[in-house]
């Protein structure tokens, strides 16, 4: 195949973890790959969602990880099947970096970091030939070719926000187009959402952008906010409902902000909680703020004798709970279910919270919806032929633990090798 494909040439659109895995995938079957993007560099987002340790992909049993893609798993099967968790870890083996697995099964590099690897990704991609095109935004098709909005013939001059300060309109027309270009969170770091509309108008069929792994509004008083805000929940539970109305229950840690709350044990219940929110304008939670202890014993603890402290004194004696836990109680019962043993012990087992909406898109992790599945024929637009698709264009959804990192390499590997293998059809 690399001796028949060297003069196929592809456009990459987007500089993405599967961006660029599509563009290495395309350049080891023997296509000439030009990458573009909007940005003075890539991988921004990747680089930034790695401050925190980069969490590179998850080491639990393979037929556990495909159920966190929930209603995207079938058609997102093959994809990870051909390069699932143990590739990702290969591949980072690859650049040179080692790996290990962390206390809950997320997978890391040993130095935590995403800087090395990006360079060292780079470093490699560079190497092979393929050309990169910096600050090269995409707008759409023009006389069916792909239309960008490049720097200007004037030294590559900038404003003040880092964009050329003069531009012009290029027209590409490559023999095929893998376009990567992320949902619709965090826009200042080039994912935007703005081709939406662009491949609606071509008849492909797309699901509106939705917030996904996001923190939710929640009203608290000035009072509880004022006092607990940036506060940690630590070993809490959170009981929800899902699209069935079925209850279910996870165990972990949130942050109380300001105005709602967030943070991985809220991130996992997210997509429920937005779809409920869509349908009925708010939803319920219900915490568990001593997951560990029964409803009974909470309750035995609780009916001791207290003498002259106060409630709140007594809580932080029999059961420990002080600081957020008990601004929760406060902010969530009335002070007569607070006075109250047996009404303050089935608070403490199950206090409600109620959300009210999802943060903006711009500030969440990822996003639900784009190209919907019955768009694709694998990962082609079947209205727009040799235009392939891949990562979180596509409408799939997983929770953070490397499920998102992992389906978007396993989906520009896809994309690429459905390309390569449509050009040897032709």
């Amino acid at each position: 195949m690399q001796s028949s494909l060297t003069s196929f040439r592809v456009a990459v659109i987007g500089g993405g973890p599967a961006g660029l895995m599509a563009a290495q995938t395309l350049a080891q079957g023997g296509a000439q790959v030009d990458v573009y993007d909007a940005m003075a560099s890539v991988g921004r987002k990747f680089l930034l969602a790695g401050r925190s340790g980069m969490n590179i992909t998850h080491d639990e049993p393979y037929a556990d990880f495909v159920t966190r893609y929930g209603a995207s798993a079938a058609p997102l099967r093959p994809m990870l099947d051909a390069f699932g968790p143990g590739a990702v870890r290969d591949f980072v083996h690859g650049l040179g970096l080692e790996t290990f697995v962390g206390t809950s099964g997320r997978v890391f590099p040993t130095d935590m970091k995403a800087a090395p690897l990006l360079r060292a990704w780079l470093h490699r991609l560079r190497e092979s030939g393929i050309r990169f095109h910096m600050r090269h935004r995409w707008l759409g098709w023009r006389d069916e070719a792909l239309c960008f909005e490049a720097p200007g013939d004037d030294g590559g001059a900038q404003d003040g926000e880092g964009r050329p300060a003069a531009t012009r309109d290029l027209l590409v027309r490559p023999d095929a187009v893998v376009l990567a270009l992320g949902g619709g969170s965090w826009a200042r770091l080039g994912s935007d959402g703005a081709w939406l509309p662009w491949l609606a108008a071509r008849g492909v069929a797309v699901a509106p952008l939705a917030p996904a792994n996001c923190g939710f509004d929640v009203a608290w008083s000035e009072h509880f906010s004022s006092r607990h805000a940036g506060e940690p929940l630590m070993t809490v539970a959170v009981i929800a409902r899902d699209g069935q109305g079925q209850e279910m229950r996870r165990q972990g840690q949130f942050v109380v902000t300001r105005g709602g709350v967030e943070g991985s044990l809220i991130y996992a219940l997210s997509a429920a909680l937005r779809d409920q929110i869509a349908a009925d304008g708010q939803t319920t939670i219900w915490l568990d703020l001593m997951p560990d202890w029964s409803e009974q014993r909470v309750l035995d603890e609780l009916s001791r004798p207290r003498g002259a402290r106060s409630m709140a004194s007594h809580l932080q004696s029999r059961l420990g709970i002080k600081g957020v836990k008990a601004g929760l109680l406060r902010e969530c019962l009335s002070k007569e279910q607070f006075g109250d043993e047996t009404r303050l012990a089935a608070g403490i087992k199950r206090l409600p919270v109620t959300l009210l909406r999802p943060r903006p898109i711009d500030e969440v992790i990822s996003t639900a919806g784009g190209v919907r599945w019955e768009a694709l024929q694998g990962t082609m637009l079947k209205a727009v032929p040799g235009v392939f698709v891949a990562g979180e264009m596509i409408d799939w959804e997983a929770p953070t633990g490397g499920y998102l990192l992992t389906a978007c390499l396993a989906g520009g590997v896809a994309a690429a090798r459905d390309a390569l293998a449509w050009a040897a059809a032709r």
